[in-house]
């Protein structure tokens, strides 16, 4: 076995991780990730019924390139995490499927309304850990070609942008990685309209 930077123990097989991961490194990172999505959410002014977006490497997280390390030990993590915050303010949660699912998106059907259904069940190497894990908790999982998220957090590098409201605003959060994968945050306000004698709602902003 072959120890890697992120305190774990692995076997590589057919791109997913066998994991005995450390306890120490699993609750580091459900931390990590409660911490951005808490930042974020009051930085969004995010409230019952905001749409979060979360695309997630769990190989990343791990310490390895995206795509070739497939982790459902640490998805679960991240999962449990992030839904501990989203889940008692009632702000929906979104998560993004990898490229072979051309980026679907799984939300909890019972608590969204949808136009753009697609038939797919993610798994760890089609779709992703973390796309995976939020199926498998959800109580009623659909997934979606598109939607259009008030905020959301990018987790290795996965690019979330095309599935954000106009207009999309970078927020530079605390924590700056969760385990070793960088992350990147953003918000949404409403477009500016009206030109130089228009006046703007600042709580919009």
């Amino acid at each position: 076995m072959e120890e890697t930077k992120s305190t774990k123990h692995v076997i590589a097989a057919n791109h997913m991780a066998t994991t005995e991961f450390d306890n120490d490194f699993l609750n580091k990172i459900k931390i990590e990730a409660h911490d951005a999505t808490e930042e974020l959410c009051k930085i969004a002014k995010l409230t019952k019924g905001s749409l979060l977006v979360i695309g997630c490497s769990s190989s990343e997280v791990a310490g390895e390139k995206i795509g070739t390390f497939s982790s459902p030990d640490v998805a679960q993590a991240l999962f449990e995490g992030i839904t501990s915050v989203t889940n008692p303010l009632g702000i929906r949660l979104a998560a993004q499927c990898c490229e072979h699912l051309n980026r679907a998106i799984i939300v909890d059907g019972a608590l969204h309304s949808y136009d753009d259904l697609v038939n797919v069940v993610p798994q760890p190497k089609a779709g992703g850990s973390f796309a995976t894990c939020a199926y498998h908790s959800f109580t009623s999982p659909i997934a979606l070609e598109h939607i259009k998220a008030d905020a959301g957090i990018d987790i290795g590098g996965t690019l979330i942008g095309m599935h954000l409201k106009p207009v999309a605003v970078p927020v530079r959060l605390g924590i700056r990685t969760i385990g070793c994968a960088n992350i990147t945050a953003a918000r949404t306000r409403p477009k500016f309209i009206g030109g130089i004698r228009a006046a703007y709602d600042e709580n919009l902003l």
